[in-house]
């Protein structure tokens, strides 16, 4: 077997809900398995126990924890997106940030031609890039 790394994503119930939106949103992005918490598991039946995700071809994991914890997202880790128009990234930057917060508004800061840092309304951290 070959070591694989995955970004591994820890919701609080609303992770289902978190994957369809994101799926929705990008190209070549699917959901590939889901795991739900049945009646009498660990977790809140219906909540997610594992799931796995494609965003625009990257494999991603995630759960609805049922333990609660002190902590939750921060903007310290985030996905980072290279769009390939303008048009995407400002539909992808508008779709994002809408109940969310935005941390960098869409700009060029000099290191992009333009760019943006913002968090979903699940608490999901997201760097969207136009290269030059």
């Amino acid at each position: 077997m070959k070591t694989t790394v995955i970004p591994f994503l820890m919701f609080e119930g609303r992770a289902r809900e978190a994957m369809e939106f994101y799926v929705s949103l990008l190209p070549d992005s699917r959901m590939e398995e889901v795991k739900l918490y049945g009646p009498g598991e660990a977790g809140p039946e219906g909540t997610v126990e594992r799931a796995v995700f494609t965003l625009s071809g990257q494999r991603v994991m995630c759960t609805d924890s049922y333990v609660q914890h002190a902590f939750t997202f921060t903007p310290a880790s985030s996905l980072f997106v290279d769009c390939g128009s303008d048009t995407e990234i400002d539909a992808l930057f508008a779709k994002l940030s809408e109940g969310g917060e935005v941390m960098m508004p869409l700009d060029d800061y000099g290191f992009s031609r333009l760019f943006g840092f913002c968090a979903d309304r699940f608490g999901v951290s997201w760097q969207l890039n136009l290269p030059s």
